[in-house]
Order: structure tokens, then C-alpha cells, then sequence
């Protein structure tokens, strides 16, 4: 409603609008009537056009929010603002690192299959995700990745190799630690499956674990300490960040 209550403001028709910004009178329509999020390139050119300053894409967060698969979207609001986010992925690189073709891959080996759009809008809200990674004030961010899940060939070599090179781009960050869990190191509590710890932004410590498309935020601290125990002990079975770092460049130099 606001994009057409700017565009009528300024005198402009959709086909108008749509022309301006290099968009098709269809694409401007769908996204004024809630039919299709718009994307981050169409929201800036629009405010840009429209002389809205800014007040467009001040809410393009929430519309890729909105582009999320509903199970995840209450905990992606509190990952927004996190202090902290500590997570352990045996199987998959994690969304907050996967490069756009590694993550385009995940979702279209979704069973059942997805639609183009939906695979292009989920796609869209997960790079979005990654505004974490340098956002201001720093999060402190700490992944624990299982050596299986960076060895699994999820696309092609020169797709593999890109998030090799992105997962140690990613690491150099300050605020951020990678670790590997080597496939050798035998029972680890991690073995029960993925799960996130993370302190938001009132301090309040909560866990997040997900499987099948079912996620939930453990919110009581009796269950969520042991996230935090668990979480620390497998810091110190997985290899430190310097290592990883140096299996992770194994992995490029092999492609």
C-alpha cells in the first residue's frame, strides 16, 4: 500500500513506475498488491524514483523476512538482533555462510519440489540473513561445522570450491569463528543433531533447534543450559579455527 500510495503521490501509473526502475507493469502490480515480496534491487530503485527517502527501505528487512518459510521467521527476527549466535551444523554448510549458489542448490533439492519464485524468494531471505555477519554493533558468532557437511558435494566442483573460498573470506572476519568437526572424532554430543545457542538482545539466553522443517526457540533456561554445555564441549573436540581454516584450504587446493 505505501509503494502505491508513492507512486499515485508522484502522478505516476505502475506502467510508469515499471519503466523508471526496468521493471514490467505486471512485476510492479504483483508487488503492490502482496502478491510477490519485492526484491531489494526493485525497493531501492523504487525509493530512489519515488523520492521516498529511505522510507522504503527501511522496511525491506521486513519483506524478506516475509520471503522466509514460515516455521523460521519468529527465530530469524531474534537472530536479527542477537549479541551472540553459537551454532553447530553436522550435515549442511550454515545458512548464514552458504554462498547464493550453494544455498539456490539446498532449496532446489527440496522435496517436494519448490517453484522458481519460491526458490528465488527464499534464496533472497537467506543472503538477507547474512547482514548479521557485519552488522552494527558486532554479533559474536561462532560455527561449528561437521567435516561431512563441507565434503558433501551439494553442487558441482566450481560451486563447492566458491564456498570453500567464502567460508574462509567469512572466517577472517573478526567477529566471527569457524571450526570443523573432524568425520574421525567419534561420539560427540553433537551426534543428537543440529541446534543453536544465541543471547539476545534483552541478554536472555535461548536455544534453537530445527529437523523437517519443524523449528523451535527453547526459551526456558533449565533446557536451554545444557545447549550451552554441550555447545562448549564440542569447541573443544572440533579442530581450532586455525586448523580449520588449513583443512578448509586442503579443500580448494584438491578442486
Amino acid at each position: 500500500m505505501l509503494l502505491q500510495h508513492l507512486r499515485k503521490r508522484r502522478g505516476l501509473s505502475q506502467q510508469q513506475l515499471g519503466d523508471a526502475i526496468g521493471y514490467s507493469l505486471e512485476q510492479v502490480a504483483s508487488v503492490e498488491q502482496g502478491r510477490r515480496p519485492a526484491k531489494a534491487a526493485f525497493t531501492t530503485a523504487a525509493d530512489r524514483v519515488l523520492e521516498a527517502d529511505g522510507s522504503l527501505e527501511v522496511l525491506q528487512d521486513e519483506v524478506d523476512r516475509a520471503k522466509l518459510p514460515r516455521f523460521f521467521r519468529s527465530f530469524a527476527l531474534i537472530e536479527a538482533e542477537v549479541v551472540s549466535r553459537f551454532s553447530y551444523d553436522p550435515l549442511l554448510v550454515p545458512g548464514l555462510l552458504q554462498t547464493e549458489a550453494y544455498a539456490r542448490a539446498v532449496f532446489a533439492g527440496h522435496c517436494p519440489p519448490l517453484s522458481e519464485e519460491i526458490i528465488d524468494q527464499h534464496t533472497e531471505a537467506r543472503l538477507s540473513r547474512q547482514k548479521l555477519l557485519t552488522r552494527e554493533p558486532l554479533a559474536e558468532l561462532s560455527f561449528i561445522i561437521g567435516e561431512e557437511a563441507l565434503r558433501n558435494p551439494v553442487g558441482d566442483r566450481s560451486l563447492m570450491r566458491s564456498q570453500w573460498q567464502h567460508l574462509l573470506e567469512v572466517g577472517a572476519l573478526r567477529n566471527v569463528e569457524i571450526q570443523v568437526m573432524p568425520a574421525a572424532c567419534g561420539f560427540h554430543s553433537g551426534l543428537n543433531g543440529p541446534f543453536v545457542v544465541l543471547e539476545a538482545k534483552n541478554h536472555q539466553h535461548l536455544g534453537y533447534i530445527e529437523s523437517q522443517e519443524v523449528g523451535s526457540v527453547v526459551h526456558d533456561p533449565a533446557e536451554v543450559s545444557p545447549f550451552g554445555l554441550r555447545y562448549g564441549k564440542l569447541r573443544s573436540q572440533a579442530l581450532n579455527d586455525g586448523e580449520s581454516a588449513r583443512l578448509i584450504e586442503r579443500l580448494v587446493g584438491e578442486t
